[in-house]
């Protein structure tokens, strides 16, 4: 069994963003600038955005964070994200999701504008994306696909299973794992909560990237011998040996699950991390296509 560790291939990705930043400073003019929206003071929403900023500015990339009060209205963000639609100097907007329940998510997506959308959850890139064509992938499932390729696991032809159908993880990983690419080309088994005999399915895959948001749910038994296993959950669970009073735990009861794998990712320290370099190499796209499209204005003026 090998260890799929995030941290180690995000640093590397980072490191190469970082390199690409600097020998493209004269092309791009000026940092790739990314803009994230808080509202309120959701714990696990701070701790994302705080690790957002700190990636940012250890790539050598520009970040603002915009604070809302957990009483904002529609209309203000709706507001601040024209505002930031419209300047010149932001590549990327990124609205920390969950939202206030008065607030309806799908319209603030939709509200950012599909270039700067750097999350990848507006409707054009996820259509973009169904459709094959260049368009901003959401951060953790491309966050995947770049663990993959970091350690050189090819994933033609095998069978892969993911279980649950967000559009922010399960339906865009199982276009990434079944296109014509490498990580991709698999047969794909798109399962969720209303999946019949589910272990049925998870028993016969070559690679297991499970999105349910169920603690320690994908068992020994669930698995064949040699598979691959992504687990995508993080999940709070009481634990009263900590400060907190909780630990962090995937989907996947990794210590029994894992002896069967030939690589499986840890929680925490697996995806989590990827998901960042992935908005990292998203905000990246953004500023070249932005520093491409002011050349090339200015060229025909």
């Amino acid at each position: 069994m090998q260890l799929l560790d995030g941290r180690i291939a995000s640093q590397a990705i980072q490191q190469q963003l970082a390199e690409q930043w600097r020998l493209q400073r004269d092309i791009f003019k000026r940092p790739p600038h990314l803009a994230c929206i808080l509202v309120g003071h959701h714990p696990p929403s701070e701790t994302y955005v705080a690790s957002k900023i700190k990636a940012c500015a250890g790539v050598g990339f520009q970040s603002r964070l915009i604070r809302f009060p957990e009483t904002v209205s529609a209309a203000a963000l709706l507001n601040k994200i024209e505002e930031l639609n419209a300047d010149a100097g932001v590549d990327g907007i990124l609205v920390q999701l969950p939202l206030p329940a008065h607030i309806n998510e799908q319209q603030i997506i939709e509200a950012i504008h599909p270039d700067k959308d750097v999350d990848g959850f507006h409707p054009v890139n996820m259509g973009r994306l169904a459709n094959g064509l260049p368009g901003f992938v959401p951060a953790t499932p491309r966050g995947v696909v770049l663990l993959l390729e970091h350690y050189r696991i090819s994933t033609r032809g095998l069978h892969a299973v993911v279980i649950g159908r967000s559009h922010i993880v399960g339906t865009p990983m199982s276009l990434l794992l079944s296109r014509n690419a490498e990580p991709g080309n698999c047969t794909v088994t798109l399962c969720h909560s209303q999946t019949r005999d589910l272990p049925d399915f998870t028993r016969q895959a070559d690679l297991i990237v499970s999105a349910i948001g169920k603690p320690a749910f994908l068992k020994a038994d669930m698995v064949k011998e040699g598979v691959i296993v992504v687990d995508v959950g993080i999940n709070r669970v009481p634990d009263p040996s900590k400060k907190s009073g909780f630990r962090l735990i995937g989907d996947v009861d990794f210590e029994q699950v894992a002896p069967r794998c030939s690589y499986i990712t840890p929680v925490p320290g697996g995806v989590g991390p990827m998901t960042i370099a992935a908005l990292l190499s998203n905000t990246y796209q953004a500023a070249r296509r932005h520093a491409q499209q002011a050349a090339s204005a200015h060229l025909s003026s």
